[in-house]
């Protein structure tokens, strides 16, 4: 990856403990940057700033337990980035996993789940943060949320996600236009099945699998051919993470309201 110098300047990811934020994390911390993440479990956060400790030595690094559904858990994620490095130049909305589940199968409750937590782990955090982000000094203030293809490509057994999906990218794409005037930029990313611990729990509950000893990378390729995935295999972490550090900073210092596809070639929209 070509060297991009964030000396001074500050990114905030939220589920920073593990996966696609955790990479991202680790992007910015390679550029210079500091960085601030947060996750809810406690446990997974530790080996994440070990982790991040361990690599990168002189790193400023904040690391906070915070539930991105709580407003006073968010606020005070803030305050302790405002307190610890006065400012924030990028914000990183990345939290929430998918609901397997059909339109008959789905409960008012199960919806009301999904579409708190698709909104609001990006309502709340964007909120706590705008202030820094207005004020930033770099010229360069940018928000990018983790999105699924699922919102422009739904699919039936995940009905509550898909809907939240599709309405989060219709809220990207309103807050990019409402906040350009204020020189911040409001991007997303678009992913398909990448590498995660959910995905990996599938595999470990996947009782066939198991029984016939099919390891996690001959069961992913299989899942994959499955699914009609172009690239014939699962994403990576760390290249969700790559498209995100460009829309978060000046690389795309042009690019706003737009999202990037990471699905494989999965798509089947023009």
């Amino acid at each position: 990856m070509i060297r991009f110098d964030l000396t001074g300047q500050v990114a905030v990811v939220t589920g920073g403990s593990s996966g696609i934020g955790l990479a991202t994390a680790e992007l910015f911390l390679q550029a210079g940057a500091s960085v601030a993440i947060c996750g809810r479990d406690a446990a997974r956060l530790e080996r994440a700033e070990r982790g991040l400790r361990d690599g990168f030595p002189a790193a400023q690094l904040l690391v906070a337990r915070c539930d991105v559904l709580d407003a006073i858990d968010v606020s005070a994620f803030a305050s302790a980035v405002q307190a610890r490095f006065g400012r924030t130049d990028m914000l990183v909305n990345n939290a929430g996993q998918g609901r397997i589940s059909t339109f008959a199968d789905t409960s008012d409750e199960a919806w009301r789940d999904e579409l708190e937590l698709k909104y609001f782990s990006i309502i709340r955090p964007t909120r706590a943060f705008l202030p820094m982000l207005r004020a930033a000094a770099s010229g360069n203030a940018s928000i990018v949320c983790v999105n699924s293809l699922l919102a422009l490509q739904p699919e039936l057994h995940m009905v509550a996600t898909s809907s939240a999906r599709a309405g989060v990218l219709s809220l990207i794409k309103s807050l990019a236009s409402e906040l350009a005037p204020e020189r911040i930029r409001v991007n997303s990313i678009l992913i398909g099945i990448v590498e995660s611990g959910q995905w990996r729990r599938r595999h470990e509950a996947d009782e066939q699998a198991q029984a016939a000893g099919q390891s996690w990378d001959d069961w992913a390729r299989e899942l994959a051919r499955k699914k009609n995935i172009p690239l014939g295999r699962f994403g990576r972490p760390e290249e969700a993470a790559q498209a995100l550090f460009y829309l978060a900073t000046a690389l795309s210092s042009y690019t706003t309201g737009s999202h990037i596809d990471v699905s494989g070639g999965v798509a089947r929209h023009v």
